[in-house]
């Protein structure tokens, strides 16, 4: 007869709990490999070819560089004294037709004699050029009125154009000034130019001499930018400091308020004086803003052509209505005759 079976030992609770955690270990090794796709399952990248950089923070893709930014054109001041007169509308519109043409930008001062009349601030409003308008009142009469001497007479004109001149000093308008006359006429070629100014520049111009039937050209002589000499016919204004015209030269407004801009720099306040002979005024304001013909720069190369025309025109003695507005019908002057007309 077999020996009965000794009983059961009991299963300690340390190991009970070593085997559990060993199983437990192993179903998370297992869920694990499929899940998580260890290393080494992946095919090892093939090694790269080794650079060797002297400059270890230099990006290896470095990106273009920026395109340069393109240059700001200059802003042309264009200062045109006016008064009101038969022709004055004719006169400003042809201009405004030039100037709407050139290339922006462009501001256009219009300075009128005395109080600014609404007749010239609608023209403006639909001329199409950015503008402002400016009045230029007269002086009053000293109490005692001072003696001067008959070859000085006082020039209007010089009066709105400095109006025009302490405006532009005083908004700190930066860009290129110039004188267009609204009589004068003018090329594109001209304001395609200007822009090329860095301080003072200058050119010749064509003038028509007042009654009689030829041109006068008047300016610099140049080689390449460099003026070299100067061109006049008139033998009374030559011993003129610089034989230019009202309207052939142009400069930097910065010239009139920033002395390190120009040669005089004791000069403090920039303006066309009244106080000088006429015909020397212009000579006498560059002489302000420049030292001599170095400082000059003659536009276009070489100063060959003839890019406005200064016309001497005058209507004084023309009577027009006013607002060119006909208020009353005209008088009938050849009356038709209704019996023929009725025939034909």
């Amino acid at each position: 007869m077999a020996p009965p079976c000794s009983p059961r030992r009991p299963i300690s609770a340390p190991c009970f709990l070593i085997c559990f955690l060993l199983g437990f270990v192993a179903g998370l090794f297992f869920f694990a490999h499929r899940h998580l796709h260890l290393d080494h399952q992946l095919p090892l990248p093939s090694a790269p070819e080794a650079v060797t950089d002297p400059d270890p923070s230099r990006d290896p893709h470095p990106l273009p560089p920026p395109p340069p930014k393109p240059l700001q054109p200059k802003l042309l001041l264009v200062v045109t004294p006016t008064r009101a007169r038969p022709l004055q509308a004719y006169y400003l519109r042809r201009l405004a037709h030039t100037l709407r043409l050139a290339p922006s930008p462009l501001l256009w001062l219009v300075v009128e004699d005395g109080a600014a009349t609404s007749e010239t601030a609608a023209l403006l409003r639909g001329c199409g050029v950015m503008y402002r308008h400016l009045s230029s009142p007269a002086p009053e009469p000293p109490q005692e009125p001072r003696r001067r001497r008959q070859d000085l007479p006082v020039d209007s004109r010089l009066r709105r154009r400095n109006a025009a001149l302490d405006h532009i000093e005083h908004h700190r308008l930066h860009g290129i000034v110039y004188f267009a006359d609204e009589t004068s006429v003018y090329s594109l070629d001209l304001f395609h130019h200007l822009r090329q100014i860095r301080s003072f520049g200058t050119w010749p111009v064509a003038m028509l001499a007042p009654g009689k039937s030829k041109t006068i050209l008047a300016g610099p002589v140049c080689n390449g930018s460099r003026v070299v000499g100067w061109h006049t016919a008139e033998k009374s204004r030559r011993l003129r400091r610089f034989h230019v015209d009202m309207s052939g030269f142009a400069f930097s407004s910065t010239m009139l308020w920033d002395t390190k801009k120009r040669a005089h720099q004791a000069w403090n306040y920039i303006r066309l004086l009244d106080t000088v002979k006429q015909g020397f005024q212009v000579t006498t304001f560059i002489e302000q803003l420049v030292e001599d013909e170095t400082h000059m720069e003659g536009i276009p190369a070489g100063c060959s052509k003839i890019m406005n025309f200064h016309l001497h025109m005058e209507d004084r003695d023309l009577l027009y209505p006013k607002g060119w507005q006909i208020t009353e019908n005209l008088d009938v002057v050849i009356p038709l005759n209704q019996e023929g007309s009725t025939r034909l």
